[in-house]
């Protein structure tokens, strides 16, 4: 799945479980923490295995669900311990809907080699097209079946229901890039 993919089933999840537990849309700090969540598996994966050769592939070791495991109690302490359990739950909802959002369709109908990569280094993973890094995956990708309409659709349906959420997350940067500039200006 695509970085955009991945922020959608992320935000789309978090969003209806916030709505269903606490009758409110999403703060801002937990989905700013969702959305890094959401990406944190392949900002790991993908370049120390395209760019520097250390991983067998781009969905190993941070998409393995033994890390996972180590990683929810980790995180929910930290968060715990740092005042920010709602910051962590984003996080975690985030980074386990990638690795669930990462299971390919075909392995809803038996072909479960496409999951390999939950029990990495367990299960070896399926053999990798060769990658020279994320730029080039995105510069040479020209497939765009079903699979990859389907993640604008719901990179779409995410866009929207963050607007009618009152874009939790945008008052942060706004505030941050505003001092960043004031800050720049007076120099």
């Amino acid at each position: 799945m695509w970085p955009w993919g991945h922020l959608a089933v992320a935000y789309l999840s978090y969003s209806v479980a916030v709505h269903r537990q606490f009758d409110r849309p999403p703060r801002a700090v937990p989905v700013m923490a969702l959305a890094v969540g959401s990406q944190t598996p392949d900002l790991i994966d993908k370049p120390l295995a395209w760019n520097f050769g250390v991983l067998p592939g781009g969905r190993t070791l941070a998409h393995s669900l033994f890390v996972a495991a180590l990683l929810v109690p980790t995180v929910l302490v930290a968060a715990d311990r740092l005042g920010g359990r709602t910051v962590g739950v984003g996080f975690l909802l985030g980074y386990c809907s990638h690795l669930l959002a990462d299971i390919p369709p075909t392995v809803f109908s038996g072909n479960l080699a496409g999951g390999a990569y939950l029990l990495w280094p367990i299960l070896e993973q399926p053999p990798e097209h060769p990658v020279a890094g994320i730029l080039d995956a995105i510069l040479h990708y020209y497939e765009l079946g079903a699979y990859e309409w389907v993640q604008f659709g719901l990179f779409a349906a995410a866009i929207l229901v963050w607007y009618l959420d009152e874009t939790p997350g945008t008052g942060i940067v706004r505030t941050t890039l505003e001092r960043r500039l004031n800050v720049g200006s007076r120099s």
